[in-house]
């Protein structure tokens, strides 16, 4: 009986980590460049002193989904996403290099070259520093040119280039930062032949109806836990009044 209760409570409990994955990644339906994490469930040995004669559920997260996005005009300059393969370098918060396929740039005010939450972006040399300007372009080799102060609207100045990277999407994993890194954490040369788009944003990956379905299947799945785990408790008690008969 103890086997029954076992199986149906390790089942239970991995089931709620498997919701949690694509609860994540519903909540995430709506955030530009997002790639929805792969969820699967496995049959375990439990080793011991004895033959591995029971088995529990273990869930995992093997891999990430990495089928780009629908591109989505944004009309703003400053707005990049990736045409076609390829990725965008940016510095995590720990100072490593990771890696986004759409960002929405902005300038701060000691003129470094951020995404929208807050990633310095990094160009040939490091993080991009942009001087004092009155406008920026962004050419589709990830170029950055400026307006200087005072300049004349035909005069621009090229400031940097955006780093931009095209490495094989198996040596990628999704850290937990939420951002892509490479497994080895080696770092990336920059890829010529990768383009950006201005004033396009790359909406998440995810699929709401598969997301839903997935959660619904879940919860069915959990309730029959449930009702194996009072299954084995009213397995329990009946053999304890037998016992007392006896």
């Amino acid at each position: 009986m103890d086997k029954l209760l076992y199986v149906a409570m390790s089942g239970a409990s991995q089931n709620t980590y498997a919701q949690k994955a694509h609860a994540n990644n519903l909540a995430n339906i709506s955030t530009s460049g997002f790639r929805a994490d792969l969820e699967q469930a496995r049959a375990m040995p439990v080793f011991g002193d004895s033959y591995p004669a029971r088995v529990y559920a273990m869930s995992e997260r093997p891999a990430t989904d990495f089928t780009p996005g629908v591109l989505q005009e944004t009309g703003r300059d400053m707005d990049v996403s990736i045409e076609g393969d390829g990725w965008i370098a940016v510095q995590a918060p720990d100072g490593s290099e990771a890696y986004v396929r759409t960002a929405s740039l902005s300038i701060d005010a000691l003129g470094m070259l951020r995404t929208g939450n807050g990633l310095p972006v990094m160009g040939n040399a490091g993080p991009i520093a942009v001087p004092p300007e009155e406008k920026v372009e962004i050419g589709q080799d990830g170029t950055i040119s400026i307006r200087a102060l005072g300049e004349a609207p035909n005069v621009l100045a090229e400031v940097d280039r955006i780093k931009l990277v095209n490495p094989d999407t198996a040596q990628m994993r999704k850290g937990r930062d939420g951002l892509i890194h490479m497994r080895d954490g080696q770092l990336l040369e920059a890829d010529a032949n990768v383009r950006l788009h201005s004033g396009f944003l790359e909406s998440s990956n995810v699929s709401a109806v598969g997301e839903m379905t997935a959660i619904l299947a879940l919860s069915r799945q959990f309730e029959l836990h449930v009702k194996m785990m009072n299954t084995a408790k009213e397995g329990s008690e009946s053999m304890a009044r037998v016992m007392q008969i006896s």
